[in-house]
């Protein structure tokens, strides 16, 4: 980057990147491709990676690979990870990630070791993350190799961290573990003796339940589903040798959603669902759960823990009678206004009035779409309508208002 470019860089940071590409640049020396690339990384990181977006320096990948990596909100979150996994001085290798990628989620828990060692088989990513270190003030070792490779030569390390390729030779998309690359269901046993603990970063379209069983549960401690504003985003595995016998609390999920995590132990006996009896009626509380208590589907433990109950066993949607709402930090809370069933007349009379309502299927044999051509209601508003089908297989409507 020569300094012809890194000046264009600075004087259009802010600028619309698809206006700029047709104006060009009247200086020749001026590297237009790869400066158009960088104000838009800049202007990603800005939004994904601030505390990077701080260092000028800094260079960006291609536009697909900035908005595929680790923000710098779920790579803070793994940092806590480790904290919490009992690291032992951080002693000997430290931490090893064998699928270095860009470098954001290393270069967040890189400093946290005295040692640390980047993996990567692309040359040109290398390259990248060696520059990106040097301006971040991160001392790393990068290495440019195979990640199992590697993996089966390397010293014992406190931590290994592995995000595995989720698209196979053809680009297309996987999502069965075994079908990721590298297979870290096959190199479990390798993983494990080389490393204290290891941190397995999947998909969120993975189910976890499988995902544990196909690593074995005697070896996995913890599974965290982690989202950004109610979006699911990672699903992340941490592993740990542990022996044939675990206690009925070894094993934890914990369901992120920004600042809010809600951590249970489904391996323990299920709660018992209270009977809903007159609950479901107006005035009473509907609770809506967050992407991640959903993605994990701990519903009994949810009910237990916030003495809600569960509306239908395949509703995934919680009542409780009104009572003093503080923040609720696991999902969001509406007051029930009316119930009504499909009955033309019953809607009529229940929806007079109401001409546009944010509408949500759980369970429903309409879609969002067919719902809202039937009752004719626009977008938006502060009507909220939950359709779902009650234990007794009632189809109906929850017309409610947000309170929480």
């Amino acid at each position: 980057m020569n300094e012809a470019t890194l000046n264009f860089i600075r004087a259009h940071a802010d600028d619309d990147v698809r206006r700029l590409a047709l104006l060009g640049a009247k200086d020749t020396a001026i590297d237009v491709p790869f400066a158009l690339n960088q104000i838009a990384g800049r202007q990603t990181a800005r939004r994904k990676l601030p505390s990077w977006a701080a260092h000028d320096g800094i260079i960006y990948p291609p536009h697909l690979s900035m908005e595929q990596c680790s923000s710098e909100q779920t790579a803070r979150y793994k940092v806590g990870i480790i904290g919490g996994t009992g690291v032992r001085g951080y002693e000997g290798a430290g931490m090893v990630d064998l699928t270095g990628g860009f470098g954001v989620d290393f270069s967040f828990l890189a400093p946290h070791f005295q040692k640390a060692v980047y993996v990567e088989r692309q040359e040109s990513l290398c390259e990248l993350a060696r520059h990106n270190f040097a301006v971040l003030g991160i001392n790393a070792e990068v290495v440019c190799a195979d990640a199992v490779d590697y993996l089966r030569q390397m010293p014992h390390a406190d931590v290994i961290y592995i995000d595995p390729a989720r698209r196979d030779d053809h680009g297309q998309r996987t999502y069965g573990i075994s079908d990721c690359t590298p297979d870290v269901v096959a190199l479990r046993d390798l993983l494990m003796e080389k490393a204290d603990r290891v941190i397995i970063k999947l998909s969120p379209m993975l189910d976890w339940r499988k995902a544990v069983n196909d690593l074995g549960e005697q070896y996995v401690r913890a599974v965290h589903i982690v989202s950004v504003q109610n979006e699911c985003k990672e699903l992340l595995l941490v592993l740990e040798e542990r022996g044939e016998r675990r206690e009925e609390r070894d094993f934890s999920v914990h369901c992120v959603n920004d600042d809010s995590v809600f951590v249970t132990h489904p391996l323990c006996p299920q709660a018992s669902l209270s009977p809903l009896s007159s609950l479901l009626s107006p005035l009473n509380y509907l609770y809506e759960p967050n992407a991640s208590i959903m993605k994990a589907g701990c519903f009994a433990e949810v009910a237990e823990a916030f003495d809600v109950s569960q509306l239908a066993p395949n509703s995934h949607l919680f009542v409780s009678p009104p009572r003093p709402i503080g923040r609720v930090s696991w999902g969001r809370v509406f007051q029930i206004d009316a119930v009504t069933t499909l009955n033309k007349r019953e809607l009529r009379t229940t929806l007079a009035g109401i001409s546009q309502a944010n509408i949500t299927v759980r369970n429903f044999p309409l879609s969002v779409a067919d719902l809202r051509r039937r009752l004719k209601l626009s977008e938006g508003g502060s009507t909220y309508i939950f359709a779902t089908t009650l234990a007794d297989k009632r189809h109906v409507l929850l017309v409610c208002r947000k309170i929480g």
